[in-house]
Parts: structure tokens; sequence; C-alpha cells
């Protein structure tokens, strides 16, 4: 089968096109031919080796895939070949088959088609969970969405919003990407490459302060937002796109009880209890429609590179898809 893997860190450059084995379905495992695979930052920071987990050489990275059963483990026959699914895997998405465990998958409604589908896993998760395990989110509250055109940010904004948030601030780095954070339901938006943010979003809030913030972009960013942080806020950090680290000290939490969250989707899916109802419920919101979808754009599997290069450009907006 074609695939998409790396055999050393670096740049988009590292990927390369390739023809390996079909893997074979054991036991609870489901072999999958897919038809839409998500594109994430989870996938360049393991191409440059900085992931939160080590990562294994070769690799064929991809953690979203939505496609059709084809092959059944010996303890997942009750999963039947032609069945529509959707899930996360730990690796192996950039190609034309992968495994998946079948005790995670999610079958797909007929009028979900795949892009739709392998669009929302990781960034919905993420943004579900960063604001209602992590951040407990209570009605009312205030929330401040960092990179609010990216694939998080767009549905946090809307989440936010459908969990009862009293304010939505956003943020990006353009007026376009602004404009939809406003259409999404973001009251209040900002663009963060102006000088003093910060002020803007404390004067959006009469200089209380956020309840809960999303940031993922690390150095000047996490120390401008923590100045946005109100009593009893919780800023949850689900990156560091930026790069740079962040010198921090714990002592100064104390003065207004606030919290530093930490947030890795992998250990949600480690939970099934946490994982398919939250999913379940993201797919209940996007059948319904009040949950919106921002496809940036389908690309080809063999131009995982390109994509690479665009994702890390931000100059994109929304979700971007691999097809096989």
């Amino acid at each position: 089968m074609r695939a998409v893997r790396f055999k050393e860190y670096g740049g988009p450059q590292v990927l390369e096109n390739v023809e390996i084995d079909k893997p074979v379905p054991k036991g609870h495992e489901l072999l999958i031919e897919i038809h839409a695979v998500g594109v994430n930052y989870a996938d360049t920071a393991r191409r440059e080796g900085q992931y939160v987990v080590p990562t294994p050489l070769p690799f064929v990275p991809g953690a979203e895939v939505a496609g059709t059963v084809v092959e059944t483990g010996e303890k997942a026959s009750h999963i039947k070949p032609g069945t529509r699914v959707v899930t996360l895997i730990e690796s192996g998405g950039y190609a034309e088959y992968a495994l998946a465990d079948g005790r995670f998958i999610i079958p797909l409604e007929d009028h979900l088609d795949f892009q739709q589908a392998a669009a929302l896993p990781l960034q919905g998760l993420s943004a579900y969970h960063i604001l209602k395990t992590m951040g407990r989110m209570q009605e009312g509250e205030t929330v401040l969405v960092h990179a609010a055109g990216g694939g998080v940010g767009t549905i946090a904004v809307q989440l936010a919003r459908l969990f009862g948030a009293g304010k939505v601030i956003a943020t990006a780095s353009s007026e376009d990407k602004l404009e939809l954070a406003r259409q999404l339901g973001a009251d209040v938006a900002v663009n963060y490459t102006e000088e003093d943010w910060e002020k803007q979003v404390l004067e959006a809030t009469d200089g209380k302060g956020v309840d809960v913030a999303l940031e993922m972009a690390g150095g000047e960013v996490f120390h401008k937002t923590m100045k946005c942080l109100a009593v009893f806020g919780r800023l949850v950090i689900y990156g560091v796109a930026s790069g740079e680290p962040s010198k921090f000290y714990p002592s100064n939490l104390m003065g207004k009880n606030q919290s530093v969250i930490g947030f890795f989707l992998p250990q949600i899916m480690r939970r099934p209890d946490l994982l398919k109802p939250s999913l379940q419920e993201l797919f209940t919101y996007l059948s319904q429609g009040s949950l919106k979808l921002t496809i940036g754009d389908v690309f080809p599997l063999q131009e995982a590179a390109q994509v690479h290069d665009l994702l890390q450009s931000r100059k994109t907006k929304g979700k971007l898809l691999l097809k096989p």
C-alpha cells in the first residue's frame, strides 16, 4: 500500500512517499481503508522529534482517520466489513490502510461524509476536554481562545458558546481569521500580532480577566495570557507552537488562586469513559448543525510534505486533510 513516512527527524522534506506492507488486524483491531486523514500540529511535532512522547523511527504519522472497515481481528467480529467509521489512532494514518482498535471506533451516520468525520476527532476532542475536563468551564464564565482561526480554535469558540460561556474572546493573526471567529460566535476578536493585545483582552472583561484560557503558542504569548487570567482563572496549555520556552514561577499563581494545567489528548484516548461519550456528543452537535467545521483544503496523500509546510506557515484557516 502507499504511505508517507519519515526515517529521520527534520523539516517537511523528510516525509517520503513509500510502498509498505498492508497491516493485518489481530485481536480487537480493525483494518480500515482510509478515505480521509486529518493533518495536525502533533504530526509536525512528531516529524521534528519534538512530540510529548518519543517517536520511534521509521514512523508513519496520522492520528485521525475516517474510512471503511475491510477486515477485522478475531475479537472484533461484531463489527462488519463495510461499516463506515471514524477513530483516533496512535500512528499510521498517512496511508491507504491503517489499523485501529475496534473498541474506540465511532460508526458514521449516513449523512456525514468522510472529510467531515476526519476533521472533527482530534481538534474536537481537544477543544471539548480543554474546556470541560481540564478547564472546568462553568456557565457564564469568560473564555479566551487563542489561534481562533485554526482547527482547535474554530471548534473551541463554538463549544464555549454551546457550553454556556458568558463571553468568548478570540485572538488570531489576521482580519479574515478574526472575522471567521466572530461568525462562529466570538463576542470579542483581538489581533495578537498587535503590541499590548493583552490590554485589549482585559478591557473586554472590565479588568477582571478571563476564567479559562486556551494556550498553545508558548513563550511571550504564555506570559501575556497569564496577565489576562482572573481570580481563580485556569490556563490550559495544549502545545508550544512557537518553540519558545516559558520561564514560569509557580508561586506567581498563589495571589489569585490561579491554575496552569497541561493537556495531552492521548491520555484521554486511553480512557474509554472519557473518549467515547465526548466524541459521540461532538458528532451529535455536528449532526444537529450546532457545530460547524471549517475545512481549509483537501490534498492528495503524496503532497503531505507541502501540507506540513502550509500548516506551519500559519497562513491557513480551518482543518487541512489528506486523501489517499
